[in-house]
């Protein structure tokens, strides 16, 4: 039986532009709004989702090439970086095969291939360019996921509740516009300020939103996420599955099993996944003299606008009271601490901030591990090759 299937490339979309993220995993597992854009794309088309292989270190049990994808049935490839839209995903339908859609005449970004498209290994022939005029949504720097985040959760958030009934809100929190507040199966929310008025709010499955906390929408929460006491959270904000937030929190997406537990600042960041914020813990997201903040990227400096926090990788965390300076990047693996302001850009499995020291990596994995455990979860052997890569080439 042939079985369609979405393939996701990074060939065209400069993952390096997107350190620290995109060294441990692949652009379409980037969280932007409530989704991956993996998980979009898969509910939106509803179809299953392969990886291109890109004979990377990236390439683990979800990768296939395009030569043996294509034997049972229609690829749809799709550069990892492309937001879908409803406009999008209705001229995907309509492509016939050898066909692609170009954005405004400029380059392909979704191909349908059959078996009849494959010229030789890495050479695809596609006979025709249907251009749709949209203002398409791509991300291509760490900072555009949290510019965007507005946008995506809206674009979610009538996704994943349309022809749904939320779960009711308990009487004792004090809410405006409940018909823009969706509350999944088991979430828990009391005596709390929920304010739609500005955007959706979102509140996954078995997720809780502990009493005093205010929140004022687009706001989502993901699976099993937890808000603590007396939170503050403005939009538009994500909190990815199985994070705890604490403090004031503004603008910024948390992947995933992360925790920022308590009081101090976060604002127009993103934090990646099994990562610690160590109480007091603060970002400034805004330079003294309000100018450009310019930010770290594998190719020099570049403009993220007026205003950018801090951009931290996966499995990274920070000591109590760590001062972060505006517009910082944090690699994979790092713990950081040291008195003043952080340096801007923080090196992967950095030791402290100042006067960096390497991580050991087998005190690395074990500190990891110890972290996964408090969730109940435990390292895999592919993320040992993806971080045992990092470690020695970046």
């Amino acid at each position: 039986m042939s079985m369609n299937k979405i393939i996701f490339t990074e060939e065209y979309c400069q993952p390096e532009n997107l350190y620290p993220f995109t060294l441990t995993r692949q652009i379409q597992d980037i969280r932007i709004g409530i989704l991956t854009i993996r998980e979009k794309w898969e509910k939106l088309l509803n179809l299953p989702s392969f990886d291109r292989h890109e004979d990377d270190y990236k390439d683990l049990d979800r990768s296939v090439t395009i030569e043996d994808a294509v034997d049972d049935g229609v690829c749809l490839m799709i550069h990892g970086n492309v937001l879908p839209t409803p406009k999008l995903i209705k001229a995907i339908h309509r492509l016939k095969d050898g066909e692609f859609i170009s954005v405004n005449g400029n380059t392909g970004i979704v191909f349908r291939v059959t078996k009849k498209e494959i010229r030789e290994k890495y050479k695809i022939a596609v006979t025709e360019s249907i251009t749709i005029k949209e203002d398409i949504k791509t991300i291509q720097y760490p900072w555009d996921i949290f510019q965007l985040n507005d946008w995506a959760i809206r674009q979610d958030f009538e996704l994943l509740t349309r022809k749904r009934k939320s779960h009711a809100i308990p009487k004792t929190n004090k809410v405006v516009d409940a018909e823009n507040i969706f509350l999944e199966k088991g979430a828990k929310v009391q005596h709390s300020i929920l304010n739609a008025s500005t955007g959706p709010i979102y509140i996954g499955k078995n997720a809780e939103v502990m009493e005093g906390a205010i929140i004022r929408g687009p706001f989502a929460m993901g699976e099993g996420a937890f808000v603590k006491m007396g939170a503050r959270i403005y939009g538009a904000t994500t909190l990815g599955p199985y994070c705890i937030a604490g403090g004031e929190i503004k603008n910024s997406v948390l992947f995933g099993y992360s925790s920022k537990a308590h009081d101090g600042y976060l604002g127009d960041s993103v934090i990646g996944e099994w990562y610690n914020l160590g109480g007091g813990t603060t970002s400034s997201n805004m330079k003294n003299n309000a100018g450009e903040v310019r930010v770290w990227t594998p190719r020099g400096q570049v403009s993220a606008g007026q205003k950018c926090g801090v951009m931290m990788g996966d499995y990274s965390r920070t000591a109590i009271n760590t001062s972060i300076n505006t517009g910082t990047v944090i690699g994979v693996s790092c713990n950081v601490f040291g008195s003043g302001l952080t340096p801007k850009y923080i090196p992967n499995f950095s030791w402290g901030s100042e006067g960096v020291k390497r991580y050991e990596f087998e005190k690395a994995l074990q500190d990891i591990e110890g972290w996964k455990k408090i969730k109940a979860h435990s390292i895999t052997e592919n993320e040992k090759s993806i971080l045992k890569y990092i470690f020695k080439h970046f």
